[in-house]
């Protein structure tokens, strides 16, 4: 990863912009630290992608689906409780 002081940063904005578009995540420090990273539009969408997914999505992707359940209800009644 390329790294830029602030300064340079500014002076160089289409540069960097341009760098990160091909070359990827470029930092960009502050008084020697790093503090940012700028990413291509592409590395970022990829990022975004990693989300959780929803519950819906996650019970879809169990390696159980298809495979059937027995869901009968036990009709019973319920047991006595001495209160």
């Amino acid at each position: 990863m390329t790294s830029w002081q602030l300064q340079e940063a500014k002076a160089r904005l289409s540069e960097l912009v341009r760098s990160a578009e091909l070359k990827g995540p470029q930092e960009i420090t502050v008084r020697g630290e790093p503090t940012v990273v700028v990413l291509s539009r592409r590395d970022y969408d990829r990022l975004q992608r990693r989300k959780k997914p929803s519950f819906v999505e996650f019970m879809r992707g169990s390696p159980l689906v298809g495979i059937e359940l027995d869901l009968d209800r036990d009709r019973r009644p319920a047991r006595e409780v001495a209160l």
